[in-house]
C-alpha cells in the first residue's frame, strides 16, 4: 500500500483539519501545528495483507523536497537495522552512524562527526494497550511538544502529524522544531504502545541541516516497529 502525506502551511487545510495556522508571533505559549494527515487505509493494514507498511516521506514546511515513497519490503541501502527482541522493538539507522550511550534511553546511534544528528529510543511502563488509548493525535502531539519535549525558553512548532498501522500496531509520527534564542533543533518522533510499554523514538538534527537530512531521517522514524515479546520459559 502506498501512502503519500503532504505538509504545508495552508489556510484551507488548517480550516479543514480544525488546526491553527502558524502565527508570525514567536512568543506564543503553545505549539504551532501546521498540518495533520491520517492513513485512510488503516483497515487494510489490520487485515494483514501487507507485511510491512510503505515508508512515508512527507513534504515538510521547512523542507521543500519532493515527496518520495519507499515501497521496498526489505531494509533500504545504506541503513542498518537495530533489533532488540528482549525489549520488543526495532528500527533502521544510517549505516555510518555509531552506537552511543544516551542517558535515560534504551538505545541510541549518532553521526560520527555531528553528534546532534542522532536517533534514540526510550520506553516507560503503561497500562494502555494502544497508542489511540492515549488520545487523538492532535492532542497527544501538542501535549508532548509543549510539556515534555520543550523547555520554558524554547518555542515549539509542529509541522506534520501522521498515523500508520504496521502489522496490526498503531503509530503516531510527527515532525517538530524547538527554537531557542541561540539554537534550533528539528526532529521526527514516533510513538507507540505495546508489551505494556509506551515507546518513543526521536531522530533529529540541527535545524540548519534539516533540509539536507530530513528525508534520510524520516526513513528512520517510519521504520520503527514494536515487536511482540515472547514469554520466557
Amino acid at each position: 500500500m502506498a501512502v503519500s502525506s503532504f505538509s504545508f502551511s495552508s489556510a484551507t487545510l488548517s480550516k479543514r483539519l480544525n488546526l491553527p495556522l502558524k502565527p508570525s508571533c514567536s512568543t506564543c505559549s503553545g505549539p504551532t501545528i501546521i498540518a495533520s494527515s491520517k492513513d485512510a487505509s488503516v483497515d487494510e493494514e489490520r487485515s494483514g495483507n501487507c507485511k510491512r507498511r510503505s515508508l512515508l516521506i512527507g513534504v515538510g514546511a521547512s523542507s521543500l523536497l519532493p515527496t518520495k515513497l519507499l515501497l521496498a519490503q526489505e531494509k533500504p541501502p545504506n541503513y542498518d537495522e537495530f533489533v532488540d527482541s528482549e525489549d520488543g522493538y526495532s528500527y533502521y539507522y544510517p549505516s555510518d552512524w555509531i552506537e552511543f550511550d544516551f542517558r535515560g534511553h534504551d538505545s541510541a546511534f549518532k553521526d560520527r562527526y555531528l553528534q546532534l544528528q542522532n536517533v534514540r529510543l526510550s520506553f516507560i511502563p503503561t497500562a494502555k494497550t494502544d497508542i489511540h488509548d492515549m488520545g487523538p493525535i492532535e492532542k497527544v502531539v501538542a501535549n508532548l511538544v509543549r510539556h515534555v519535549y520543550s523547555t520554558p525558553t524554547q518555542v515549539p512548532d509542529v509541522f506534520d502529524m501522521q498515523e500508520r498501522t504496521t502489522d496490526g500496531k498503531n503509530y503516531y509520527t510527527f515532525e517538530y522544531t524547538l527554537t531557542s534564542p541561540n539554537f534550533s533543533r528539528a526532529a521526527f518522533a514516533t510513538i507507540a504502545v505495546g508489551n505494556g510499554r509506551y515507546y518513543t523514538l526521536i531522530v533529529g538534527a540541527n535545524e540548519r541541516r534539516w533540509r539536507r537530512v530530513r528525508n534520510q531521517l524520516k526513513v528512520v522514524a517510519d521504520s520503527f516497529k514494536v515487536l511482540d515479546i515472547c514469554c520466557k520459559t
